[in-house]
Formats: structure tokens, C-alpha cells, sequence
């Protein structure tokens, strides 16, 4: 079977990774001269509305998936016309705006930040007024790693807002203090068989995430089964195929969805490690109607996101239970170049081999964070 991605970047490189033992085989296709998927896939270099050229990418194709969700909805729709495609369009439709989205999610039961759609000057002054300061401004579609967002303090800064996004429709949100982020990350099958993975713990910096840790602690594992109901809930909801990834706040308990991502996600890169079968597995089995693999973990696990630039390699190679993952990229500022995952026997040892690690190869620190959603924006479509 050959199965064709849309998008060019480390997620699809990790499918094909992760789908080659099982037989199967690779199509991707991206505008990009730098798409890392070409290393591992027959790579077709081509705009996405060209239509010729996605007939091209479908010659020979059994199923079409993407690794990212700002992939032109225009061209999944043409796709369907002659190839299934999962996740649906219909999902990635809901999913690339932040005021669908949000409306989904309040739709089937699942707590959101207050928000209201901004269309104009006056609109924006409106629901400023009634979600008072601070707020967070953000484009409705395409935004990520904390980009097309800005967080308003006082009234004085709505003229300016505007100017600087008002060009394009907007989503006016509550501003949040949490007190943790979380994440969870499910596979659903053609045939409607569930499976989720533990919850995880993120921390971002920057609008990027920079850590994540799973299992959560102890005083989170509470929260998990509100989380599992949640995107069992959104799968069904959608009739959706493939791995979805739901961002949470934690806030004095209770879990405030912020966004979903239609596809394999950054807080999942640990399932490689610590789970018989990865999220890029469960995604291909899943859309290949396959029985989904086991998603318990059997270590704990913290992956740190390297960012920007590629640290000396010999120590984490030399560190036991470290695991070094490197994407092809070429460094440039804000881009995700690898990951390390290191895994232990325990939370607390697991954290403490990775805060090691860190400082002996000079990452900056990570630590939790308590404030506004733009900081939390944790879903990367920049081929993360």
C-alpha cells in the first residue's frame, strides 16, 4: 500500500519512519526545496493548488493523510473527489479556525475560554468591554508558535491591534492564567476503534513548545479521564480517521480546551520511545484500517524540543535511556531541528536525567508557565 502526505516536513519524515517496518510505502509532496520528507519518499515539488500536479501525487495512491493543518482545504477537497483522504476535510476544516474550532468544541460539551468573533474596529471594542483586560487577539486562521496574536492590556491598544491584524478575520479569547498545560493524543480507525495515549504535561516558551512529560504526575492523573471523554468525544463527533491532538489549560482543576490539531503531534514525538506503538504508527494503522497498537507507556518519559540550533550529540549519545532524533533541517531561528526523549523508571528520576542532560549540553531552562494563552500555542504547522 502506498499512502501520500501532504506536507514535506519531520512529521511525514516520522511516518514513513515509523510505516516502512510495516510495509508500507511513501508519497509526500511540498512546495519546499528544503522538505526533510524527501529523504524518505518519492517527493513530488509542487504548489498545492496545482491541480494537475495533486492528479500527479494521486496516480498510484491509496490513501491520503497530511502533517500539517494549514494545508489549503481546496486541495484535500479536490483530493477526496478520487482518493480517501483522513483526517477528512471536514475536520481540517474546523480545525485551521479558531472560531469554528472553539464553537465545535462548546458544541459537544467540552469547556473553552470565553471568546467572541471580531470583524471590525467596533466589534473589537465590544468584546473587549465584555471579556475586559487583558485579552488575546488572534487571527482565525493560520497562526502558530504564538504568531498572528497579541495580548491587550488596556483599551489604548485596540487602534494599534487592529492596524496590525485587522486585515484578516479575528477571535477575541479570555486571557488565561493556568496553572499547567496539557495535551492528549488519541487514534481512531476507520472502522471507529478507539485508543488514546496518557496524558501529557507541556511546557512552551516563546509560543513553542519546549517540553513535554508523560506520564503527568500523580495530582494530574485525575484530569485524564475528562481529558480521554473529551477527544473520544470530538473523534465520534467528526467521524474522524487518524491521530488527533487536543491542547488543554488546567485551570483549579478543570480543563479549558484551547486548540486541536488534526494530525501527529509535537507533545506525542515520546510515543517513539516509551509505547510499543507510536502516534505515527496508530495514524497509519488507523487510516490503513489496521488494529490500533498498544498506547500504555512502559517508561516514563520527558522529550525536550531542540530549537534553533543542534547541541553537541556525544553526551546525549552517552547518556543511558537518552534518545537523540534529528530532522535533516537547517538551523534557523525558532525552527524544531530534533528532539531527545529520556526515559526512566520514574517521573521524578526521569526529570532529573533529563535536567541534567540539559545543562550538559546548554539548553536554556524549562519550567512550567502561569500565563496567557499566547504562550501556550503549542501546535506547529511550520512542519513541526
Amino acid at each position: 500500500m502506498t499512502i501520500g502526505i501532504l506536507g514535506g516536513g519531520q512529521l511525514g519524515r516520522m511516518l514513513a519512519l515509523a510505516g516502512y517496518p510495516l510495509g508500507f510505502r511513501f508519497r509526500a509532496m511540498d512546495a519546499s526545496d528544503e522538505a526533510v520528507s524527501a529523504h524518505l519518499s518519492d517527493f513530488h515539488r509542487a504548489d498545492f493548488s496545482d491541480e494537475q500536479a495533486l492528479l500527479r501525487f494521486i496516480d498510484g495512491v491509496d490513501v491520503v493523510t497530511y502533517e500539517f493543518e494549514n494545508v489549503p482545504i481546496e486541495a484535500v477537497r479536490f483530493i477526496e473527489q478520487f482518493k480517501p483522504v483522513h483526517p477528512s476535510s471536514h475536520a481540517l476544516g474546523i480545525a485551521q479556525d479558531r472560531l469554528l474550532e472553539k464553537d465545535f468544541f462548546r458544541s459537544i460539551g467540552i469547556p473553552t475560554p470565553e471568546y467572541h468573533a471580531v470583524d471590525s474596529l467596533d466589534e473589537l471594542r465590544r468584546a473587549s468591554a465584555l471579556l475586559g483586560f487583558p485579552c488575546v487577539l488572534k487571527t482565525r486562521r493560520m497562526g502558530y508558535d504564538g504568531k498572528g496574536q497579541i495580548v491587550l492590556r488596556s483599551a489604548e491598544q485596540l487602534n494599534d491591534a487592529w492596524r496590525t491584524l485587522g486585515h484578516v478575520p479575528l477571535i477575541l479569547e479570555q486571557y488565561i492564567r493556568y496553572n499547567r498545560e496539557y495535551s492528549i493524543i488519541a487514534a481512531r480507525s476507520v472502522s471507529g476503534a478507539f485508543r488514546a495515549y496518557p496524558l501529557a504535561e507541556n511546557t512552551h516558551a516563546g509560543g513553542i513548545l519546549r517540553r513535554t512529560r508523560c506520564p503527568v504526575p500523580e495530582a494530574a492523573t485525575g484530569l485524564e479521564p475528562r481529558a480521554v471523554e473529551a477527544i473520544r468525544a470530538a473523534m465520534t463527533a467528526l467521524h474522524y480517521v487518524g491521530v488527533l491532538a487536543i491542547e488543554f489549560f488546567e485551570v483549579n482543576g478543570q480543563l479549558l480546551a484551547n486548540e486541536m490539531a488534526p494530525r501527529v503531534h509535537n507533545s506525542g514525538h515520546w510515543t517513539i520511545d516509551a509505547t510499543p506503538c507510536s502516534q505515527f504508527e496508530n495514524h497509519l494503522r488507523a487510516i490503513t484500517d489496521l488494529p490500533l497498537g498498544e498506547t500504555a507507556p512502559f517508561a516514563h518519559a520527558v522529550m525536550e524540543n531542540l530549537i534553533g540550533s543542534i547541541p553537541e550529540v556525544l553526551p546525549v549519545l552517552a547518556t543511558p535511556r537518552a534518545h537523540l532524533h534529528l530532522y535533516g533541517k537547517l538551523p534557523l531561528p525558532g525552527r524544531k531541528l530534533g528532539h531527545i526523549t529520556t526515559l526512566a523508571d520514574s517521573a521524578g528520576q526521569a526529570l532529573l536525567v533529563a535536567d541534567a542532560l540539559r545543562k550538559r549540553i546548554g539548553l536554556p531552562a524549562s519550567t512550567p508557565t502561569t500565563h496567557e494563552p499566547s504562550a501556550a500555542e503549542g501546535v506547529n504547522t511550520d512542519v513541526a
